[in-house]
């Protein structure tokens, strides 16, 4: 099906405004129902438009049926402001398998290929994708960090601001994920004094003025979240994310999108761990899944307002 079936957009108007008005439109990976509707509910209840990520593993493990069942009964119009974004697509099949399914943006991760490679795989899926009026991220520059079956690599190479152009013209992606320091998982930071490559950032946007921008492992990993895990059992020792101000910095140089994952679910995490200590003889998933839900909307909250920036701006 096409995705304005299911009365969803792609990225385009979604990242022009943002650059215009130097906001990023948040990224949030979901999995089932619960982080799905948590996300949906800070998205519409902070008046912010919003790009619902899913990985290839995520997708697996809720099948095609239920993944766009749910989307299908969250009857969605334009106005909602709502795009289905493959997140980290690892081959063309994947992306042209989510188009078909109804996405309205992939992302073809191209990065750990020699620069050729990446521009053929990346231009392959543009080609396709925009036959669909899909919008298309490729990525350049390498994270480190493990986060999911598409997303580790023990080694980062920032991206080098001398190939943007070619790699954008050449390509034809409407959005390029660079790396400028952060990383995919919980464990970003060695110290809290490391700071993102605004450098490599200005550089960048300076080449490509107006042209959207993407960070990826950019969670914060709020410390209340750790803390409340370890403390009901968990074991989460030196998790350390990227500081939300020089997230919000980076929205001011044409980061138009910031994926957020990891924080999702240590808030789901966390909340779960605490119901079930604190109320041993419980065993209704409706519960303990309702309390790590409930974490998720209040980060998602904090986060579009407070980083992202993109509260009261959907039109």
């Amino acid at each position: 099906m096409n995705y304005k079936d299911f009365g969803l957009v792609n990225t385009r108007a979604m990242f022009a405004d943002a650059i215009a008005r130097k906001y990023a439109v948040p990224a949030f990976n979901f999995y089932n129902m619960e982080t799905l509707s948590a996300i949906l509910e800070a998205a519409r209840t902070t008046h912010s438009p919003v790009i619902l990520a899913v990985s290839e593993s995520a997708m697996k493990y809720m099948g095609d049926d239920l993944l766009m069942g749910m989307i299908w009964g969250k009857k969605f119009t334009p106005e909602s402001g709502v795009a289905l974004h493959l997140d980290h697509g690892g081959s063309f099949e994947a992306c042209a398998h989510a188009i078909e399914l109804g996405f309205s943006s992939v992302m073809i991760d191209g990065s750990k290929l020699p620069f050729e490679e990446n521009v053929a795989l990346a231009r392959r899926v543009a080609e396709l994708a925009h036959a669909h009026d899909v919008s298309v991220e490729a990525e350049l520059g390498t994270l480190a960090g493990i986060e999911d079956e598409n997303t580790h690599s023990e080694t980062s190479s920032y991206t080098d601001p001398a190939d943007v152009i070619k790699f954008v013209e050449q390509t034809g992606c409407d959005s390029l994920a660079i790396a400028i320091g952060t990383s995919h998982g919980a464990y970003k930071r060695k110290s809290d004094d490391e700071k993102l490559r605004f450098d490599i950032l200005a550089e960048i946007a300076d080449k490509l003025p107006n042209f959207p921008l993407v960070l990826h492992g950019a969670s914060s990993i709020p410390q209340h979240f750790v803390k409340t895990i370890n403390e009901f059992g968990g074991d989460i020792a030196g998790a350390r994310g990227i500081d939300p101000t020089q997230l919000r910095m980076a929205t001011e140089m044409n980061i138009c999108k910031i994926n957020v994952d990891s924080d999702s679910r240590l808030a789901f995490t966390a909340g779960i761990r605490r119901n079930l200590a604190e109320k041993p003889a419980g065993f209704n998933p409706r519960d303990y899944l309702g309390a790590g839900r409930k974490l998720i909307v209040e980060n998602c909250i904090d986060e579009i307002k407070n980083i992202m920036g993109s509260d009261n701006k959907l039109n």
